[in-house]
């Protein structure tokens, strides 16, 4: 899969920036990105953040045979592996020529260099020597794999301990780490590669180029040096022809970087080995709580627990202000099923309640039927002394069910008294009777 080509107004930005002495990230032309290193819980395992570049670095050994040439040094295997993970362009399972072109280097500036003494890895000549493999994964590809690489390998070489080996006659003892304390590699000196991109045909020299200065560059050179000056590899890619005075000066800045960077791998050891001797928290747990992984984190509600005193009073003088009543439920007995019996103090049994219930709920029909018929009666009554308040004459009937009482309305009263006089009680009009029954 071929990476997708830069626009041309992208392209003419990048190159109208870099002619004006200004970077996409705003650093100066000779500055590093942020260097960020990293232990795994075991050792051997180093991750190394370059800006937005990722790279993580595990060394590993095992006992082999010597190679017939070399019976008395141990071997050394380096292997770069570009992910899917890290950009789309990679394809898994498929050397490209960018992998190629970087495991060489990678060898050029670590085993080439002599940096590790081989010949304290073996074991018994001829036979057994220690192949220490280091497997460098690119987990984010922004720019600059090489130098990523090489601080990687580096750093997870000066932290790897190989177990503790004892020989008796022909047999060899592989100690656990448990039995005898692991043992450090011999490493002479620490090589780091620095990169130079070059744009406009050499005009414009930039250190550590990202992913898109990289698109846009005409050549690039990578020097490997340590910290004596030493130089270790040089390698050239991208066709261009440079001059003895611009491989001296980069030469030069190199020199500069790799003392720095090699302060800081040194800084990072010593402090990995000052907590792992201390029994503090290292590699993975040490990023728990400082929060760098993410999924672990859980939010707390912050709680007050000032003026707690205040707070109650007022809650309690409100509610006592309040005249509102509340209303407790008072949760019923649980009764049993008709036909269990409970064995216990207290517990209810419901043995042949089956036919009291039946009789209670005929009792309760014929009650029903009675109220029902007493209803109509009632309702009857009404309706007549509605009619009754219609034509103007209103009989009330008291409550009492033997007695019979006649009352007259004040209006049929006054007509009565100016039509009869004194004689309304012996000729008055008869009022309307009506018996209650019972």
């Amino acid at each position: 899969m071929k990476e997708t080509p830069l626009s041309n107004c992208e392209r003419d930005f990048l190159l109208k920036a870099i002619e004006e002495k200004k970077r996409l990230d705003g650093r100066q032309t000779y500055d590093y990105r942020k260097i960020k290193i990293k232990f795994g819980t075991d050792y051997g395992c180093c991750f190394v953040d370059l800006g937005l570049t990722r790279v993580m670095a595990q060394v590993s050994g095992e006992l082999v045979a010597p190679k017939e040439s070399r019976p008395n040094e141990g071997i050394m295997f380096f292997n770069i592996e570009l992910s899917p993970m890290a950009a789309p362009t990679f394809e898994q399972g498929r050397q490209s020529e960018l992998s190629v072109k970087l495991n060489r280097q990678l060898e050029r500036c670590l085993r080439n260099s002599k940096c590790i003494d081989t010949e304290s890895l073996c074991v018994v000549s001829g036979e057994k020597v220690w192949q220490i493999r280091v497997d460098v994964h690119m987990l984010n590809h922004d720019g600059n794999l090489m130098d990523a690489a090489s601080i990687a390998a580096i750093t997870a070489l000066c932290h790897f301990r190989r177990p503790d080996v004892s020989i008796q006659g022909d047999e060899v003892t592989v100690y656990s780490p448990e039995e005898r304390d692991p043992i450090p590699l011999s490493i002479y000196h620490m090589p780091i590669s620095v990169s130079f991109s070059f744009f406009q045909q050499g005009t414009y020299l930039l250190v550590d180029p990202c992913e898109r200065e990289e698109r846009v560059m005409d050549g690039l050179l990578m020097i490997a040096m340590n910290k004596h000056r030493e130089i270790c590899s040089i390698q050239s890619s991208g066709g261009i022809m440079l001059l003895k005075e611009q491989v001296m000066r980069c030469s030069k800045i190199a020199s500069v970087k790799v003392s720095e960077i090699t302060e800081l791998v040194v800084k990072a050891l010593e402090n990995d080995k000052k907590a792992r001797k201390a029994g503090e928290k290292c590699g993975f747990a040490e990023s728990l709580p400082q929060e760098r992984i993410t999924a672990l984190k859980v939010g707390k509600t912050p709680v007050e627990v000032m003026d707690v005193t205040e707070q109650a009073n007022d809650i309690v003088q409100k509610a006592e202000s309040c005249s509102l009543t509340v209303h407790t439920r008072v949760p019923s007995p649980l009764v049993p099923v008709p036909g269990v019996g409970q064995v216990g103090q207290g517990q209810q049994t419901t043995w042949g309640l089956e036919e009291e219930e039946e009789e209670e709920e005929e009792e309760e029909e014929v009650d029903e039927e009675e109220e029902s018929d007493n209803s109509s009666e009632q309702d009857k009554k009404v309706t007549k002394m509605e009619e009754e308040d219609s034509r103007g004459d209103v009989v009330e009937i008291s409550d009492s069910e033997e007695e019979e009482v006649v009352i007259l309305h004040p209006e049929t009263a006054d007509k009565a008294l100016k039509n009869t006089g004194s004689s309304f009680h012996q000729k008055g009009a008869a009022p309307s009777k009506q018996k209650r029954k019972k």
